[in-house]
Parts: structure tokens; sequence; C-alpha cells
């Protein structure tokens, strides 16, 4: 019998534990900023900025034994589910100890012993293989959930229908996370999408579906616990539209034009992160001291990160071809 990897309850400690973690995340993106304009990481990278509550908040109320399937803006859902910031950052410089052995990079981070089942490159292609996941649990008869993380801008894709009707249709157990940031890419919404309720278009595949502040990592916390309950209590796929924001560009590359300068000020108002921690700080649930102590912790850690990853070997050049081709079977004699 799996058990979640969190307490349910809301005592002060279990605040606390979320905050570290959203507080981790924002760190962590803030720290690969620096990095990247001292071109010490290089790629593509899309930074999760501003979405901290959608990953911390969703993965609470997963078990171990669940899987997550994410999209190229992945590094809060990986650390969020526990994969080690050290084992991110070496995978960031390309280093034969990261999380994909250096293969992978930013957009594709991977963690089959805590069934982090991608970053993907494909915009909606996490979808169908969430998809395939779950039938596997439901054709094997095991309670898991298979949570598939993904942005508005999927939601037009061909592989978010096919996928909703298939979950619909099979009774799968999948949890559908729609983070909508209201941009795909320099998109907005409107733009791209006549009926921007998308919480109301996925109801339209028989599937329970509702929308989230998706700044307020408790309303994500008990929206995400009901979902999985609902899920593992054999009610089908489910579906939550996080209604979230990116403080930051698309990507690194991204000169961000398309976006009033007002308008993302007025979203940082509503920051998950630092608005989480005024809440705990009016409820006397957290001092000045124990948040400095806190930034400290995560500072050192970071640290350690990268001057792991600095140091860590490059992968072999006899090793390229691993994983890539078949081993080659030696000839009978």
């Amino acid at each position: 019998m799996s058990t979640t990897r969190t307490r349910p309850n809301r005592q002060a400690a279990h605040r606390l534990a979320l905050l570290e973690s959203m507080l981790r995340v924002r760190r962590f993106e803030e720290r690969c900023v620096e990095l990247y304009s001292a071109a010490r990481i290089r790629g593509f990278m899309h930074l999760y900025i501003g979405e901290e509550a959608v990953a911390v908040g969703v993965n609470e109320a997963l078990t171990d034994d669940d899987a997550v399937v994410s999209t190229y803006r992945e590094h809060g859902h990986a650390l969020a589910r526990g994969v080690p910031a050290e084992a991110i950052m070496a995978e960031m410089f390309g280093k034969a100890t990261g999380c994909s052995h250096g293969r992978g990079g930013s957009m594709h981070l991977f963690d089959a012993d805590r069934r982090f089942y991608g970053g993907n490159a494909i915009v909606g292609g996490g979808l169908p293989l969430a998809a395939g996941l779950a039938l596997a649990d439901r054709m094997a008869d095991r309670h898991r959930v298979t949570c598939c993380f993904f942005g508005d801008g999927a939601f037009a894709e061909g592989e978010f229908h096919e996928t909703a009707n298939l979950a619909a249709l099979w009774g799968l157990p999948l949890l559908l996370v729609c983070e909508n940031n209201l941009y795909a890419m320099g998109t907005a919404l409107a733009r791209h999408q006549a009926q921007t309720d998308l919480a109301l278009r996925a109801a339209g595949y028989g599937m329970a579906s509702w929308a989230v502040d998706g700044m307020d990592v408790l309303a994500v916390e008990d929206a995400a616990r009901r979902a999985a309950e609902g899920i593992r209590g054999g009610g089908g796929p489910h579906f939550l539209e996080m209604r979230t924001y990116r403080f930051r560009a698309h990507s690194m590359y991204d000169s961000d034009r398309y976006r009033d300068k007002a308008e993302i000020e007025h979203w940082k108002e509503r920051d998950p992160v630092e608005g989480f921690a005024r809440r705990l700080h009016e409820a006397k649930e957290l001092s000045g001291r124990a948040r400095s102590a806190l930034e400290d912790r995560l500072a050192a850690e970071l640290d350690a990160a990268v001057d792991t990853a600095e140091r860590a070997p490059e992968e072999p050049v006899e090793d390229l071809l691993r994983y890539v081709t078949s081993p080659v079977e030696a000839s009978p004699p």
C-alpha cells in the first residue's frame, strides 16, 4: 500500500514544507539564470518562475508509486517530485552524473526511480505517453495515478484531444494538469482559443474538470488531492486548469515583447512564493530569522549542486552510442 509523500494536514510544519519546496524551485531557477548568463550552461532553457505553486501543490497529492510526465518547462516539476537538485544541475551542465546522464539537458530531465518520465521538447508530446502509462496500470490492475503536466498551448494540439477522448472512453487513471499561463510561447490565449475556459471545454469529453487558482499552493493541493482521490476511486480521468502566470519570458532566448509590462507587474503582486511566505509570517508560523535560515540552507544546497556539477565527468566518447543503437550481438560460430 503506497503512502502520500507528505502529510495532507494543514499543520504549520506542512505549510513550511510547502514554502521550502517552492523556494527551492525559485532559487534553483534564479541560479540557472546566473549560470546561463555567464555561459556556464547552454542550450534552450525555459524557466518556471511564477508557477511554483502548481508543481509543489500537485506533487503533494501524489504517491511515490504514481507517475509524472512533464513538459520542457519541467525543472520545478522534477524538484517537487524529489529529483535531487544536484542531479538536475549536473544535467544542466551536460555531465554524465546528470539525471539523464548529460544527454537531455534542461528540456529532457528523467528519473525512472522516482517515476518521473520526462521533460518532453514536443508541445503536447507527453500526453499520449501519459495515457500509455495509465493504460498499463489499468490493465495490470495497479491502483496508481499518472499525472501529466502541459500548457495552454498544448490544449490546441491534436495530442490533447486524442488523449482526453481515449482517457475518458477507457476510464484511465489519468490526471491532466493544464498550466494555463495565458501564453503559448508569444501568443495570448484569446488569440488561439475561441473559448478560453479550458476546464469547460475539457468537461465536454465527459471527465471531471474544474479551474483552480494556480497562484495559491493550498488551493492547488486541495484540488489535486480531490482529483487524485476521485481517480483512485474509479472516477476515471480528471482535468485541472491551473490558472497561473510565468514571470519570465517563454525561454532565455525570448525578448518578451508581446506582453505589457504592467500585466507582468500585476501578476507579480500575486507571487505564489512571497505571497505564501507573507501568509505564514502573518500567522506567526514563519519568523524573519527562520526565513533567513531557510534561504541560507537552500543557497548552500545550490552552491554544492553547482560545485559538484562543474567537477563531474563528461560522458566518455566511447559511450556516445549507448542507449542510441542496439548492442551488436556476437555472430554465432
